[in-house]
């Protein structure tokens, strides 16, 4: 089972480390990943927070969503399997 959150609205400034921190007091976080663009290395603004337990997962969803971290409201919300078909 996967038990990741997709982050969107996170600062720009906002490193992995603070990430992970930020939703530790949720539960057990085993990963914080955030997105950056290819060419320069800067953060795009979201990013993916997995749990260990799906309890960690929607006390997370419950209390951090809207939450503040470096001065933006994050927006939280269950991840969704990544499409890899091309075709329609």
């Amino acid at each position: 089972m996967d038990y990741t959150l997709f982050v969107g609205n996170i600062s720009y400034t906002t490193t992995e480390e603070e990430l992970k921190t930020f939703f530790e007091q949720a539960g057990t976080v085993s990963e914080a990943k955030i997105i950056r663009e290819r060419e320069s290395g800067r953060s795009k603004g979201f990013g993916f927070v997995t749990f260990a337990d799906e309890e960690s997962l929607n006390e997370a969803m419950k209390s951090l969503n809207d939450a503040e971290l470096n001065g933006r409201k994050l927006h939280v919300d269950r991840a969704r399997a990544r499409n890899k078909d091309f075709s329609q």
